[in-house]
């Protein structure tokens, strides 16, 4: 099977939040890791900032958003990206 590489234009949030997210492929990171580290530890407490950019994200590099293959949702805990070999098979 042919692999299919396309370019996507992503805000520089964007660009944070799936960094980090891909550098911990495999594994959840918490709600609080992702504040710290994309906008920073004074912002601990705005989940709903990690929701809409999780949402835009998914907009943007998942064929199905309702339906995500790379961003999972850990109910209550945060979020897993699912490596590229995983999501793949």
């Amino acid at each position: 099977m042919a692999r299919q590489w396309w370019i996507v234009a992503l805000r520089p949030t964007e660009y944070r939040l799936l960094y980090h997210l891909m550098q911990h492929a495999g594994r959840t990171l918490s709600f609080e890791a992702i504040l710290a580290r994309v906008w920073g530890p004074e912002y601990r407490n705005e989940t709903q900032y990690v929701h809409l950019y999780i949402t835009y994200l998914r907009q943007k590099i998942e064929e199905d958003p309702s339906h995500p293959r790379y961003i999972h949702t850990k109910r209550g805990v945060g979020y897993q990206f699912q490596s590229l070999t995983a999501a793949a098979a």
